[in-house]
């Protein structure tokens, strides 16, 4: 009998959904398959209900939230004989997007069932994971002024982008990959390993969860006409082109941050801040198995 834990946030989209055991028993064969749900009802509650759904035998855990459950499900699942499921329920779903997962919850459940399995890569950042896209420029200054908004949806995220382009300050940085050094003072330092960010938008287009590579774009700060121009790049998905672009796909980064000693990015569209200015950006390959 396979056992599959499914992880809740009761509050995702708004708390509309109504996942429940119940609810999600209807999918199943009882004969062939446990069902177990929990509920995260506080940050980081995730993580801990992972690690004792993984302790309890269970074969597939299942995150039901937006990014930042899915991260503390995923951060779980990693390296561990488990297979990671993703049911989407919150506002950007990039990851879930990027593995063609259903956003109907229903379809979403069928596929966690009936779903093919996939190794995919997971990205790291000073020994902190990420699963589709970290950031220092322009994009980790949005995701703080969308978090301190308290709103969750796209209209936020646009007001959080112009304000962002009003007040971003741009920081030199060191930048080293494939053994080539650069002094790059970027509006954009977007890292990658999957092609979406969310909301159907992507700056890597290139970019696969499954190629052992990470996408390294680099837009240098530009003038305003010159960021309505890469925004139409952005649409166009062809951001490579923009002729500004520094873009590589490589397994490995280091980006110094002289004179900073803390410094703020952003990761699954979450904002975090680390206390240095050095920072190793590598690829785990294959380190999930995830269900698609």
């Amino acid at each position: 009998m396979k056992k599959i834990h499914f992880i809740v946030n009761p509050i995702s989209g708004k708390g509309k959904h109504n996942i429940t055991l119940e609810f999600i028993q209807s999918f199943f064969d009882q004969t062939k398959f446990q069902i177990q749900v929990s509920y995260s009802t506080y940050k980081r509650h995730a993580i801990e209900l992972t690690q004792i759904a993984i302790l309890e035998g269970a074969d597939i855990v299942v995150a039901c939230g937006g990014d930042g459950t899915i991260h503390e499900v995923a951060n779980e699942c990693v390296g561990k004989e488990v297979v990671f499921g993703v049911v989407p329920v919150g506002s950007g779903n990039g990851l879930a997007s990027n593995l063609s997962i259903p956003k109907d919850i229903q379809k979403a459940i069928e596929r966690v069932r009936d779903g093919n399995v996939m190794k995919m890569d997971v990205g790291m950042v000073n020994g902190e994971r990420f699963f589709s896209n970290m950031g220092f420029g322009i994009d980790a200054t949005i995701i703080d002024n969308y978090e301190k908004s308290g709103k969750r949806k796209l209209g936020a995220y646009i007001k959080a982008a112009l304000n962002s382009a009003q007040e971003y300050d741009a920081k030199s940085m060191f930048v080293t990959y494939n053994g080539i050094t650069k002094q790059v003072n970027p509006l954009l330092l977007f890292i990658s390993n999957s092609n979406e960010m969310g909301y159907n938008m992507t700056l890597t287009p290139k970019a696969s969860l499954n190629d052992g590579l990470l996408d390294y774009l680099m837009v240098p700060k530009i003038n305003i006409l010159k960021q309505l121009t890469f925004g139409l790049y952005v649409l166009l998905k062809k951001t490579e082109k923009f002729r500004k672009t520094d873009y590589v796909q490589t397994n490995e980064i280091i980006v110094e941050i002289p004179n900073t000693e803390k410094n703020g990015l952003q990761m699954d569209g979450e904002y975090y801040t680390f206390d240095t200015n050095k920072f190793k950006i590598e690829v785990l390959k294959g380190a999930l198995t995830v269900i698609c």
